[in-house]
């Protein structure tokens, strides 16, 4: 049995490339990564044709150092991302927490149980030339070095990749393969921590990456590489209220909020600009990747329809202090029916005892006349 789990331990460490959303995270042979969180932006300005997608990583793991690698439909700029962004969106599309009163009694209130109800129920990211890899263009922003290429082989990224040295799987390597034949190219960033010896761990500086688009995509076919469920959350910015056209072999995409925007400032506004933009939050989960068979394509939804998720907190209905209305009720009730019972009975005997006084005057009355 320690065999059995150093082997499975060992296993564990001799990953070489992890899925994570829309791309894929490639670290040394015997290094590991996991992906705790991704956050995403697609930003999507149809005047332009302009796409911009941020990223915000949160990670963990005892690797020193990594790659990650994004597929884009045309040439991109990338750019580090201001993290007051998600805190702008957090803030924008929270769910809005409403009460609501009950009449009866539950579990949790008197006489049931003297602790206090605590419950809530709920109503949420070219061109190819020449054999090999070409680099495009490669920049130092904060942790990242962001190298943008492009590759007429899946093989050669991973040549690329290796000489750098990072190993690419088969699998992520067959995984390229579509984009390779639709000539997109590649975004590819190497994660390192600022001080040497240190790994990657907690919430990493977002990127921002924008290209041209003729319709917005939010590339997702890297994830069925995942061997375990995947979620996606992901703010869309437009014009009008989108959402992705297929579920692309996931569960149903739910949408947390859909409303406008009419004043954006700050980090959204820098992203946006200042005019009016539409908020939708969308929410997938996948629970088999290997279902995945594409890249997400937004489209405009039938209509600009606002939405909001709303937190319910149920509470008992309560007056004068905290006096249980239903209480109130029954005691009230019980005490007309007492009263009705009181007045009944009373009327009752009256009636009796008229009936007594009456029988006796008349015999006499008939005995004095004989």
């Amino acid at each position: 049995m320690i065999v059995a789990l150093l082997a499975l331990q060992l296993g564990s460490l001799v990953a070489p490339a992890y899925a994570c959303g829309c791309g894929a995270m490639v670290v040394d042979k015997m290094a590991r990564i996991g992906v705790d969180r991704e956050t995403s932006a697609v930003r999507w300005d149809e005047r332009t044709g302009t796409e911009q997608i941020v990223m915000r990583f949160t990670v963990h793991g005892d690797a020193e150092r990594a790659a990650w690698i994004m597929p884009v439909p045309h040439r991109a700029d990338v750019r580090l991302g201001d993290p007051a962004l998600f805190d702008e969106l957090a803030r924008l599309t929270a769910p809005e927490h409403k009460d609501r009163d009950y009449f009866w009694p539950r579990g949790g209130d008197w006489p049931f149980s003297t602790g206090d109800l605590d419950g809530a129920a709920a109503a949420p990211p070219g061109a190819a030339g020449g054999p090999g890899v070409g680099v495009v263009g490669r920049e130092r922003l904060g942790p990242f070095d962001v190298a943008r290429l492009t590759a007429t082989d899946p093989a050669a990224l991973g040549d690329w990749l290796h000489r750098n040295g990072f190993e690419l799987s088969d699998r992520l390597t067959e995984g390229l393969r579509p984009y390779v034949e639709r000539k997109w190219e590649y975004v590819a960033v190497r994660l390192a921590p600022e001080k040497a010896g240190e790994a990657l761990y907690g919430t990493l500086d977002p990127l921002r990456i924008t290209f041209r688009n003729d319709t917005p995509v939010y590339p997702m076919r890297l994830s069925r590489l995942a061997t375990s469920p995947q979620s996606l959350g992901l703010y869309v910015l437009a014009g009008h209220r989108m959402e992705p056209r297929s579920d692309l072999g996931g569960d149903r995409p739910e949408v947390l909020f859909a409303g406008a925007v009419d004043r954006p400032a700050g980090a959204l506004a820098e992203l946006t600009g200042a005019g009016p933009v539409f908020l939708t939050a969308v929410d997938q989960s996948f629970p088999e990747p290997a279902r995945i068979d594409g890249d997400h394509e937004l489209v405009r939804a039938a209509a600009d329809t606002p939405y909001r998720e709303v937190i319910w907190k149920d509470r008992l209905w309560t007056v004068g202090g905290g006096v249980p209305v239903w209480l109130l009720t029954v005691g009230g009730v019980l005490l007309v029916l007492a009263a009705a019972a009181t007045w009944a009975a009373v009327r009752a005997r009256r009636s009796r005892a008229g009936g007594r006084r009456s029988g006796p005057r008349s015999g006499r009355v008939a005995h004095g006349q004989v």
